[in-house]
């Protein structure tokens, strides 16, 4: 898909808010000639006769008008973020300010881009692929380390590559096939099947690999869904506020005070957690709070990690014994709270109960660097003791402590995922052919399928209307 735009495009890349800088862009055609018609620099150079890649010192007016006092960048297509000319202005960061210059580059010919519409220039002008493009959208909305970090990583067109070389060797052996079917005199497919099955069983590892990243993607990208669970007064919410830093959560001694969902977004260790304080699960007549508590188990059944607080001033009841059932085969964290009070529980006792038959679930000893098992951690929720082993737990249960973006692909949007699926699906069938001793035109068909549908990650293969989905999803100036 390649575009070519005879009108030019301003818009205000920065916030609109009082600030030091404001940056009004501009690309098209056009637009170093219309900047030259707004432009007042010294000696009255006129931009067009400057070199691509320059900054100039002048002022911005409207007629006999000063606006305002700028720098303004001057960059010649190709080599340029959309690959046409562009201007950036660089104003003092007003609101009205901004706005003035902005309304003067369209009264003298520029048009108010729409959302994503630089980015979806560069896109249609081959500067970026669209797997590219849309992670400038993810970069621009990263909350945290390891999210603008990948973002960063499929800028720089990590998944691209991967897609590419997939889709290249794809295309050959399609390729072969129709020739050979096209000139069956000099081209034998003799025996060709079984070379194909090795290729494709090594394609579909690949893809697969892809497809088990999904789940570290979305963690990446949208944090981990965590969900705060215990019976009433274990102290869940004052562990949401120990862990956001602020009393976020009302805390009292009396039981039940909890009785909706109260979700936080936490960053952690460069992490994200989407965590939510519960009701107190416990067997009870209130229709009010049986609402919260069954509202409780459902998203700890969907949650990706559960914090399982016990009340370790107390002794264990058959409220915790059903807990213990639900955490059945889910991550999750128990933590021994208030540990500045005197203990009736131990480690070993919730140890045992887990190993009774209520939850056949490894511990800890039996083999620490296993993410599936069940961690137990003393902490005080009120002295916030033991919160920094929590949250280094968690680092270390989901990603290893460390996530390398050098060489390993995560697949972070759900678009890809679908797309990655029906590759999948489809050389899943030219195995099935193969193995059926089909013609060699149905290998062609379903390698051609996965061809498309890969091609839909890097917009080679995509439709109009979906473009301009996913860019009128971007902030405006990007």
């Amino acid at each position: 898909m390649n575009g070519q735009y005879s009108d030019t495009i301003a818009a205000i890349s920065t916030a609109v808010s009082s600030s030091g800088i404001g940056i009004v862009r501009m690309t098209g055609n056009d637009a170093i000639g219309i900047a030259d018609k707004v432009y007042i620099g010294k000696n009255e150079k006129r931009l067009a006769r400057q070199k691509s890649h320059t900054i100039h010192y002048g002022y911005i007016a409207d007629g006999g008008e000063l606006i305002d006092e700028v720098l303004v960048m001057l960059m010649r297509g190709p080599k340029t973020y959309t690959g046409e000319d562009t201007v950036e202005i660089n104003c003092h960061g007003g609101v009205y300010v901004v706005k003035k210059v902005l309304e003067t580059l369209i009264r003298y010919g520029a048009r108010p881009a729409e959302p994503g519409e630089f980015t979806k220039r560069a896109f249609l002008n081959g500067r970026l692929d669209l797997s590219q493009a849309e992670a400038v959208g993810d970069l621009i909305s990263s909350q945290n380390e390891y999210a603008r970090r990948s973002s960063i990583s499929q800028l720089r067109g990590n998944i691209k590559e991967k897609i590419e070389r997939i889709r290249k060797e794809i295309i050959y052996h399609t390729a072969f096939i129709e020739t050979a079917l096209d000139d069956p005199e000099h081209i034998s497919v003799d025996g060709y099947g079984e070379k194909l099955k090795e290729v494709v069983d090594k394609l579909l590892g690949e893809i697969h690999h892809l497809l088990n990243t999904c789940d570290n993607g979305r963690m990446i990208k949208e944090g981990i869904q965590t969900v705060i669970i215990g019976k009433p007064n274990a102290g869940k919410s004052s562990l949401l506020n120990a862990l956001l830093g602020e009393d976020r959560a009302i805390v009292t001694d009396i039981a039940g005070t909890t009785r909706d969902v109260l979700e936080e977004h936490i960053n952690l260790h460069g992490i994200s957690l989407n965590i939510m304080d519960t009701a107190g699960i416990r067997d009870t007549q209130d229709i009010v709070e049986r609402i919260g508590v069954d509202r409780a188990k459902d998203i700890a059944d969907k949650a990706d990690l559960i914090l399982y607080v016990i009340d370790a001033s107390c002794p264990l009841d058959d409220n915790d014994k059903n807990i213990f059932r639900m955490i059945a085969g889910k991550k999750t964290v128990i933590l021994l709270n208030k540990s500045d009070l005197q203990s009736v529980v131990t480690r070993e006792d919730v140890e045992n109960e887990l190993k009774s038959g209520w939850n056949k679930t490894n511990v800890t000893e039996n083999d620490p660097d296993d993410k599936n098992i069940i961690r137990i951690i003393e902490i005080s929720a009120k002295e916030q003791d033991g919160i920094d082993i929590l949250e280094e737990t968690i680092k270390k249960m989901f990603f290893d402590g460390d996530i390398s973006f050098n060489n390993e692909v995560y697949i972070t949007n759900v678009r890809h995922k679908s797309a990655l699926n029906d590759a999948y699906e489809s050389l899943k069938k030219v195995i099935k052919s193969i193995e059926m001793d089909m013609p060699e035109d149905f290998y062609s068909i379903d390698l051609m399928d996965a061809y498309e549908s890969l091609g839909n990650i890097t917009g080679e293969t995509i439709g109009e209307d979906l473009v301009n989905e996913i860019f009128s999803k971007f902030c405006m100036g990007k």
